[in-house]
């Protein structure tokens, strides 16, 4: 059953705050516009003219990405989907273990994008995260009752659209969130296996 003050629905309390802010109140600190606070980016000279970015040692950008989107549309499908899929994943694994599982994806996918963009080609979005869960649900599909076949059919059809020609997504960010959330699933549920006892005979 999901709760109101589950970690999904607060993170998209937040995540959607932050979009509505950097949109409507951009200059609420002074300085640069938020938006260019959060965004990832490997190096670049900002609006305030000096250098920002992962390389001027700005490593907190690799997780406030998810803060941003690029426009309504983005934000709301992005949205839409840590709903549906953080739901389950969250039911399932508690709020400890949804919570590695988020940042553990958002942190692969952020520094493969980070790692093959160029150097002044800013990033935006939770997508990255939010395949994660995808990793994850295909990890666990069976015991969290999802059909982890249709899961991978969703995948696909989303990495595919990646490719479409002036689509302006970032594949590499999705991909590196798809392969973080599952390899860290793959490890919380082989810790979580109950040891084998002998007996003596």
């Amino acid at each position: 059953m999901h709760k109101r003050n589950s970690l999904t629905t607060m993170l998209i309390v937040v995540i959607t705050g932050a979009y509505l802010i950097a949109n409507y109140f951009s200059n609420i600190i002074p300085g640069i516009p938020l938006q260019e606070r959060l965004f990832l980016i490997k190096y670049a000279l900002l609006s305030d003219g000096l250098p920002h970015g992962i390389a001027a040692g700005e490593w907190y950008r690799y997780f406030t990405v998810a803060l941003t989107h690029a426009n309504i549309t983005h934000i709301l499908f992005n949205m839409l989907a840590l709903y549906s899929l953080g739901v389950a994943v969250e039911n399932y694994f508690g709020r400890a273990k949804y919570a590695l599982i988020l940042l553990g994806s958002l942190f692969t996918a952020s520094y493969i994008s980070n790692y093959f963009a160029a150097t002044n080609m800013p990033a935006v979005g939770a997508s990255g995260m939010i395949f994660g869960l995808f990793g994850a649900i295909l990890v666990t599909g069976r015991k969290m009752g999802v059909d982890y076949r249709q899961t991978l059919g969703v995948v696909g059809v989303n990495l595919l659209i990646t490719f479409i020609p002036g689509s302006n997504i970032d594949w590499r960010a999705h991909l590196g969130g798809l392969i973080g959330g599952a390899v860290i699933t793959f490890v919380i549920n082989g810790l979580n296996r109950p040891k084998q006892r002998l007996r003596n005979i």
